[in-house]
């Protein structure tokens, strides 16, 4: 009971890539934890600006960091000032040479992680939580995603009590690997408690062309070449 996989990590390798692309012998740990260190930083540094995710590159002494937001505009500023800016201050937190490359997302409306921060920045303004997910399930589907799925828990309305809400339109395939599964997940820190949103996007089928048809050969058994 209450077994449940993260959509991203059950698809990776098969039609998802990483969002750390590195290779590292020895310092494994440390450049992992520069890696989140980043990602924490630009999120709260920028966090207006929308951003869905963060997938940063290492080649040698060089770093690209990859941001995918739904407002490049004020990432970029003025004549990129901003994004110049950020750029000195996230070489402060690395030893590597920095580059910071923008990836606009054209339809914020169906990525799950800027749905559920939505949903989380409404709660926060006290809007009721069925409004608030209804309002954020229908402009999903409205913008062409297969389903939606959002769930809120925590103390709803102010209950003395926490539980867990759920409204789902369309068709959510999580066992079916072909199915992109967007998810995300955000935190409204009302004055009642934390409150957790959670979201996930069916956005259609990846083709047959784009999945890896290697499969995995288990201890003993012999691969079809042998």
């Amino acid at each position: 009971m209450g077994q449940k996989v993260h959509p991203y990590g059950f698809r990776l390798g098969i039609i998802y890539g990483w969002q750390s692309n590195w290779f590292a012998e020895r310092g494994y740990g440390d450049m992992l934890h520069e890696d989140l260190r980043i990602r924490d930083f630009i999120k709260k540094k920028v966090f207006h600006a929308g951003i869905s995710r963060i997938v940063i590159e290492r080649r040698a002494d060089k770093m690209a960091v990859n941001i995918h937001t739904a407002r490049p505009g004020i990432l970029i500023g003025k004549r990129g000032a901003e994004v110049d800016a950020l750029r000195k201050e996230v070489a402060n937190l690395t030893k590597n040479e920095v580059f910071i490359n923008i990836r606009e997302i054209r339809k914020a409306e169906i990525d799950a992680q800027l749905v559920a921060e939505n949903v989380a920045q409404q709660l926060v303004r006290r809007m009721a939580f069925r409004r608030a997910m209804k309002k954020a399930v229908s402009s999903t589907m409205k913008f062409g995603a297969g389903g939606v799925k959002i769930a809120v828990a925590g103390r709803l309305g102010g209950a003395e009590m926490s539980r867990r809400a759920e409204y789902r339109e369309g068709r959510v395939p999580l066992h079916t690997l072909r199915a992109e599964i967007d998810y995300g997940m955000a935190e409204a820190k009302t004055t009642y408690g934390v409150i957790g949103v959670k979201c996930w996007v069916f956005t259609g089928y990846v083709p047959d062309s784009r999945i890896k048809q290697e499969r995995l050969v288990a201890p003993g058994e012999r691969t079809p070449a042998s």
